[in-house]
């Protein structure tokens, strides 16, 4: 087997540690979040993204600057999925969405990048997309009242749960809006970081499990179980980041000059990016994805060795292992988090519904209408379909309805063509 190469551009030198620190510093938040949401172990997903961000860089030649943290698309349908069948066979859908990245790598490999785009158009994304955002809004206005997710339990008393909830949104929102340098990256960490530090004053933490929690801890790794029911809810929803990992390439392009989708190839990226939410998976962590965060930082600093992202994966890595500092992320109260679910989720939603309107869609076109409207209103609604032992529910069928939607309603234009052979 023949020695990997890494690019011409990774250069890796202890001086630049404190750089390669700061790119995780960026991520850290949003990293963090979604097992928080989710009920997942945080210091696994540290674990997963530095690992994961190593074998990103092995499969794309240490070419491409980019560091894999949680997925949020994935946020709706893991919460379900935990609730209804449990972590194992969560995590078994999981790493099944990294075999249908790999799947989709194949495809880009032996037909070209333009396969996504004719699988699956913005039409058929953008709502999908959407509806991800605006399925989990209940549960972030439940959390910013004081109340879990589901709504069925009081937490915290309402008018100190809106209190912290509002302050922790307000903090974000300013900081993503007024911010300078590498705040304006990190909205997210300072929202989170202003909610808890009310949340001290008012008397909403209790550091007892962190007193209690070892400096060094392994990671609460947990094994996969397959169930076909948790991945026809999972797995269809792998359609919307499968999309936004190409942009994630075209946009630290962009950045650095560089044509990545030629050199190593957009096939390689998904195929890493596949791999690693693969084993995380396996482990017990979330869904991997590109994070648009660390190539803001990537803009700002003007550094592009991909080695800084090596050291990232590296802290990420070791930090895994410092028990307290899981437990001390378990302690953030749910008003907190609530807060920034409200802006999280919408931004969600707002990504999907821009990418319609960045492509030039016209709604108003009966098919495009249809596509759109059903995916949206199944989604929301929560429909729920059966054939034989399969089952899908509201963002799985949302998305398979679009796919087959797209395929079976005529384009406009081969209408017209149509109609004119016939006259």
């Amino acid at each position: 087997m023949a020695p990997i190469r890494v690019g011409s551009d990774y250069n890796l030198r202890a001086r630049d540690i404190p750089v390669g620190a700061q790119m995780l510093f960026v991520a850290f938040g949003a990293l963090v979040l979604v097992p928080l949401l989710t009920g997942l172990d945080p210091n696994v997903a540290l674990f997963c993204a530095g690992v994961g961000t190593l074998i990103y860089q092995v499969l794309t030649k240490g070419r491409i600057p980019i560091f894999l943290g949680s997925s949020f698309a994935f946020i709706a349908p893991i919460m379900f999925c935990v609730k209804t069948y449990g972590v194992p066979a969560t995590l078994g859908a999981l790493a099944a969405v990294g075999t249908v990245y790999a799947v989709a790598a194949v495809l880009i490999r032996l037909r070209g990048v333009g396969i996504l785009s004719r699988l699956l158009p913005t039409i058929v994304t953008g709502p999908v997309i959407m509806v991800i955002g605006l399925i989990l809004a209940p549960v972030g206005v439940n959390m910013a009242m004081g109340k879990t997710g589901d709504g069925a339990a009081m937490l915290v008393p309402e008018p100190t749960a809106m209190t912290v909830s509002f302050f922790s949104l307000a903090v974000t929102v300013l900081v993503a809006i007024y911010g300078r340098g590498l705040a304006r990256l990190v909205p997210i960490l300072c929202g989170i970081a202003a909610g808890y530090a009310l949340s001290l004053f008012l008397g909403l933490v209790d550091f007892t499990p962190v007193v209690k929690a070892p400096w060094f801890a392994l990671p609460h790794f947990v094994s996969p179980a397959f169930s076909l029911d948790a991945m026809v809810i999972i797995v269809p929803v792998a359609i919307a980041p499968i999309i936004e990992h190409f942009g994630g390439i075209l946009a630290i392009g962009q950045v650095t000059g560089r044509n990545y989708l030629e050199n190593p190839g957009v096939h390689r990226s998904l195929m890493g990016d596949g791999v690693a939410t693969a084993l995380a998976g396996f482990l017990g962590g979330p869904p991997l994805t590109t994070y648009a965060e660390v190539t803001g930082a990537v803009a700002l600093t003007k550094i592009y060795n991909p080695a800084l992202m090596t050291w990232a994966a590296l802290t990420a890595i070791c930090l895994a292992f410092v028990g307290k500092l899981g437990a001390l992320l378990q302690t953030i109260p749910t008003p907190v988090m609530g807060g920034i679910m409200l802006l999280l989720f919408g931004t969600i939603m707002v990504v999907g519904l821009n990418s319609l309107v960045r492509e030039g869609a016209d709604l108003m076109e009966p098919r495009n209408m249809v596509i759109v409207a059903l995916i949206i209103v199944l989604g929301m609604g929560k429909m729920t379909f059966s054939l034989g032992g399969m089952r899908l529910e509201g963002i799985g069928l949302a998305g398979v309805a679009g796919v087959l939607l797209n395929f079976a309603l005529p384009h406009p234009k081969r209408r017209e063509a149509q109609s004119r052979d016939e006259a």
